[in-house]
């Protein structure tokens, strides 16, 4: 039996409130609370190790907080088959021998049941949501085959064949060249025309601030939630990475230089 709750529509897409989350005694996430309305598209920024997985973990349903809640709709994130995950890609076994038309079916087992074989429609619809990402083609190939980009498409098709209306997506654009990235925005822009609200977390700053509605600036504890004009202010971002970002003055605007990013040396960003 496949459980799922209700949707109060009345109630924002997701709502989280006063989440604390604990680990040997360190605070991952310190009192954070925002709201996002349905069809949003938000970046969360940050530093390595600020606690933007750890709140993916916590709104998927799939990590409990030591303090606060939450909602999805009105209820809480267990049982809601609505909510997509794509995680980073260093994170997945990509040696499983499995096809990208598997891998994307893996979507509808919320909808299917574990006892319950995929029929037609769920083939069906897996297609159609490879031919949304232009991956029908690559259907039978194996999902190792791929290249970084191919792949986190592959991952996006599995969150539109679980039918997800919030999704999650940790670190989507990492070790991807520009056009990747250009494909796999062209992908969201896709998924906000058909309802999908998104909550991606990102390194890049100026590809936040150039094509993300809201940005959120999360190093354990939120430092702003708002425009990019807003949030990316330099007292903001002194604050957020601590001493970890040089911010310099140009004629074309301010240039960051965040030499913890990624763990590869230093990242320019112009903004």
């Amino acid at each position: 039996m496949v459980k799922n709750f209700s949707h109060n529509l009345n109630q924002p897409i997701l709502d989280v409130k006063n989440i604390t989350v604990r680990f040997n005694g360190a605070a991952a996430l310190d009192d954070v609370s925002f709201t996002l309305n349905a069809t949003e598209r938000i970046a969360v920024v940050g530093p390595n190790g600020a606690g933007k997985s750890t709140l993916f973990n916590v709104i998927a349903g799939v990590l409990k907080p030591n303090r606060g809640k939450v909602n999805i709709y009105g209820s809480h994130p267990t049982g809601h088959i609505c909510i997509g995950y794509v995680p980073q890609r260093n994170q997945v076994d990509w040696r499983f021998p499995v096809t990208v038309a598997d891998v994307v079916m893996m979507g509808r087992v919320g909808k299917l049941g574990l006892l319950r074989y995929p029929g037609k429609r769920d083939w069906a619809l897996v297609h159609e949501c490879l031919q949304l990402v232009e991956m029908d083609g690559f259907a039978r190939r194996q999902i190792g085959e791929l290249s970084g980009g191919q792949q986190q498409r592959v991952f996006i098709a599995r969150a539109l064949a679980q039918e997800a209306e919030l999704v999650l997506m940790d670190e989507p654009f990492t070790g991807l060249d520009m056009q990747s990235q250009r494909a796999i925005l062209s992908i969201f822009d896709t998924l906000q025309a058909r309802g999908v609200t998104l909550l991606v977390s990102l390194h890049d700053l100026n590809l936040a601030a150039e094509h993300f509605s809201r940005i959120m600036l999360l190093n354990h504890q939120l430092y702003g939630f708002g425009s990019a004009a807003e949030v990316l202010s330099p007292e903001r971002l002194n604050a957020a990475y601590q001493g970890h970002m040089r911010l310099i003055e140009t004629p074309e605007g301010t240039l960051t230089i965040n030499d913890t990013c990624c763990g590869h040396g230093e990242d320019a960003h112009q903004h």
